[in-house]
């Protein structure tokens, strides 16, 4: 994607909880009609739908409930964590493309009170299709929920690099002290502290439960439309610089435990370089970072792989404030999916466009360029943003 046209004009969420007590169809309307009154636009101005292939509402069911008469384009990101930045990429796509004029972007789950993917599930290594036919490797002996794939990582990441399990804790404190001045996330007003993550109850060892994300019940949506279209609406456009997606070798399931380095995250770097090189940005011109926090190890591979830092350096650069606001690259500003909510890394959208519209809660001062990533260790994806 090269000088995109498109921008994102309109951003939506309905509460984070823990038992929505509606459907998800609901959750997806509530969101989508927040993000389009935010934007200004008629819900029938809507012509191009994308989501999630694992989201559980159709587009034209979507698009029925809605009021959108007519619908020109819709497509679907691959994967669960690494589509976000890409459902952006692909409404932009479509826009610069011609093939739709206003795209709304959405996801909605009931994640917590409804399926709960972190729950093994037998059957997954009896499927015949390509993603559970490759479980059948792992799921027998264990490796059957996304913290068990990424606990071995993890674990190389320690003995690699020399650091202690307290250091992954560094990170998800942080991040909570900014949720803690978030009304919007679960965590608002609940402060950890180090000693809380290290007590906290082993779920794959190393991780321990305050190093995982959240399981939460929601809906977010935004609009994306031409740069052009966006000049009049209600809201500063915050455009959409540039698009990646990436896949590395070796990838298999959420582990990809066939690699010679498994402490690292190739996929990140493979985004992040086609980033860098379509935007003309480095790292040092990017104000705010909002890394896909799945599990806080990714949070410090993914800084290393997007050249904040050189590899097993993250530790230190979280210990000396980098990832705070004032410092090099403040990052989760939210809270993450850590603290703030699991939304697939929707809601990490949110964040960013609010950090450009400088009307975030954890405002960094003159934010003008957003990075976002997608979870490592699947086909994953990242944008970056800027202010018009």
């Amino acid at each position: 994607m090269n000088n995109p046209g498109a921008a994102i004009v309109g951003i939506g969420t309905t509460e984070y909880s823990k038992k929505s007590g509606r459907s998800e169809l609901r959750l997806a309307c509530e969101a989508s009609l927040a993000a389009l009154t935010d934007a200004g636009i008629a819900p029938g101005d809507v012509d191009g739908f994308v989501t999630f292939s694992i989201d559980n509402n159709d587009e034209s069911t979507l698009a029925r409930n809605l009021g959108v008469s007519e619908v020109d384009f819709f497509a679907r990101t691959s994967a669960g964590g690494g589509g976000a930045p890409g459902a952006i990429t692909l409404a932009a796509m479509a826009i610069e493309s011609g093939k739709a004029s206003t795209v709304l972007c959405y996801r909605a789950m009931n994640e917590r009170s409804g399926r709960r993917f972190g729950r093994p599930l037998a059957f997954e290594s009896q499927e015949v299709t390509t993603a559970e036919a490759e479980r059948a490797w792992s799921a027998p002996f264990g490796m059957a929920t996304p913290a068990a794939f990424m606990a071995h990582s993890a674990r190389r990441y320690l003995h690699q690099y020399n650091v202690d399990a307290a250091d992954f804790g560094l990170q998800p404190v942080i991040q909570r002290e900014y949720a803690v001045t978030n009304p919007d996330a679960f965590f608002y007003g609940k402060p950890m502290t180090l000693d809380d993550h290290q007590s906290s109850r082993m779920i794959a060892d190393p991780l321990r439960l305050l190093d995982c994300c959240q399981e939460t019940d929601g809906g977010v949506a935004l609009v994306l439309t031409s740069v052009e279209r966006a000049a009049g609406l209600r809201h500063t456009p915050i455009r959409v610089l540039g698009g990646a997606m990436g896949i590395a070798a070796q990838q298999h399931g959420m582990a990809s435990m066939y690699r010679d380095d498994i402490a690292g995250v190739e996929e990140t770097k493979i985004v992040g370089d086609q980033l860098y090189r379509r935007t003309g940005l480095a790292p040092a011109d990017l104000d705010v970072a909002v890394l896909y926090d799945h599990f806080s190890p990714a949070i410090l591979m993914q800084l290393e792989a997007l050249g904040f830092c050189g590899p097993g350096e993250a530790p230190d650069l979280v210990r000396e404030g980098a990832t705070r606001i004032g410092g090099a690259i403040p990052t989760n500003t939210n809270g993450g999916q850590l603290s703030e909510a699991y939304m697939h890394g929707f809601n990490g959208l949110v964040e960013a466009v609010r950090q450009l519209r400088g009307t975030a809660v954890n405002q960094v001062p003159g934010a003008r360029h957003v990075i976002v990533t997608g979870g490592p260790y699947v086909a994953t994806s990242g944008v970056i943003l800027g202010a018009a």
